[in-house]
């Protein structure tokens, strides 16, 4: 990542904590720390992290185990590095007190309870008049919105997404297993220069296609039926996030029915995508065009999310917690309908808002015209 950028960030990011009166902060979501320094570790547990950064507005750390040493000092040269034997709480109270911590902001929504208590209990040995401060999305503010290279980066994690769509769409038959095509997902994308999948694939047939987050089984596709791919990778760092739904033969009239209103919802939610506009109008688009033919009990998920150096994250598109959209942020657009016992299909695009409207990142292509 060039320094520059990283610079600019941190500047940014300095300015949010002088809006929310805090001189120092502890960053420990992963996304929220390589966006801000360049380190790539990623940590696999929620309760097993590679490190923190600690920031101030003159000064600021990489606070990582021996394992990572080497690696931060090349990522974040521009970091101070600060290693710990004994975890994070080994290097706090020192930290602090030279810090001269007051106000100190932590990430509430990713912090156990453990990691919380022990941040707080470093702070009050050297600083009992300081302050810990639960803060949830402030560097989230800044990834929101996506710089050119972000965006490159993304189209370049769609592009490989699409590849292994194209395979897994062209091995389609029945007798097929659901963990065959999801295996062949997988395979492709990582044969293809993936870091790994962004989540793991779902591949749903048939009845199974009415659970949202299926797990595929080893079902096998039978005439007649829809199969939900949903599908996305990560590559340099960034997330893609894309559903088709494949038809096996000829499908039951219900199936097509339900296909064709999936697909004007999508592109109805689409139309109304611009700068300015609240993400709730958007959702209510699709939300609203599915209620009115009849299946508004059948569509229990939001619209969309955003996707970037996480394949879930800000901005929502959902009945809730309203959103301004901003050019260059990163949305799917994902209406689904899902009939237990029965069927389901969903279809997501990703696009970019722009100021007119927004651009559709992943290619119009795998759809019915029924």
């Amino acid at each position: 990542m060039q320094k520059n950028t990283l610079s600019e960030r941190l500047e940014r990011f300095r300015s949010i904590m002088l809006e929310e009166e805090l001189d120092t902060f502890l960053v420990s979501v992963p996304e929220n720390r390589y966006y801000l320094s360049g380190f790539e570790a990623e940590d696999l547990l929620l309760t097993e992290s590679s490190g923190c950064l600690l920031i101030t507005q003159s000064a600021q750390y990489l606070l990582t185990d021996p394992r990572y040493e080497e690696a931060a000092r090349k990522e974040a040269p521009d970091f101070k590095l600060a290693i710990y034997s004994t975890g994070l709480k080994q290097l706090l109270p020192e930290l602090f007190s030279a810090l001269k911590s007051e106000r100190l902001g932590v990430e509430e929504h990713f912090l156990t309870v453990k990691r919380f208590r022990e941040v707080e209990e470093a702070l009050s040995i050297v600083r009992p008049s300081a302050a810990l401060i639960p803060c949830e999305d402030l560097v989230e503010r800044l990834r929101i919105r996506k710089d050119d290279a972000e965006i490159e980066k993304i189209q370049r994690s769609i592009r490989l997404t699409e590849k292994a769509l194209q395979t897994v769409w062209d091995a389609l038959a029945p007798g097929k297993t659901e963990k065959e095509m999801a295996w062949l997902i997988e395979k492709t994308i990582r044969e293809g220069g993936g870091q790994a999948v962004s989540f793991p694939p779902i591949v749903a047939t048939g009845q199974n296609a009415a659970l949202p987050h299926g797990v595929p089984t080893d079902r096998r596709i039978g005439s007649g039926e829809m199969v939900i791919l949903d599908l996305g990778s990560k590559l340099e760092g960034y997330c893609s996030d894309m559903t088709r739904t494949w038809v096996s033969g000829v499908p039951d009239p219900k199936l097509v029915e339900i296909y064709k209103t999936v697909r004007q919802a999508q592109l109805a939610a689409q139309d109304k995508i611009r700068a300015g506009i609240d993400s709730v109008a958007v959702d209510s688009a699709a939300r609203d065009l599915i209620r009115d033919a009849g299946y508004g009990d059948n569509f229990g998920h939001g619209l969309g999310h955003g996707v970037g150096l996480a394949v879930h994250e800000k901005p929502g598109l959902r009945k809730v917690e309203p959103t301004l959209l901003d050019e260059n942020m990163v949305v799917t657009v994902e209406p689904g309908i899902y009939l237990p016992g029965f069927a389901g299909v969903r279809l997501e695009n990703m696009v970019r808002v722009t100021k007119m409207g927004c651009e559709l990142l992943t290619r119009e292509e795998f759809f019915y015209d029924w």
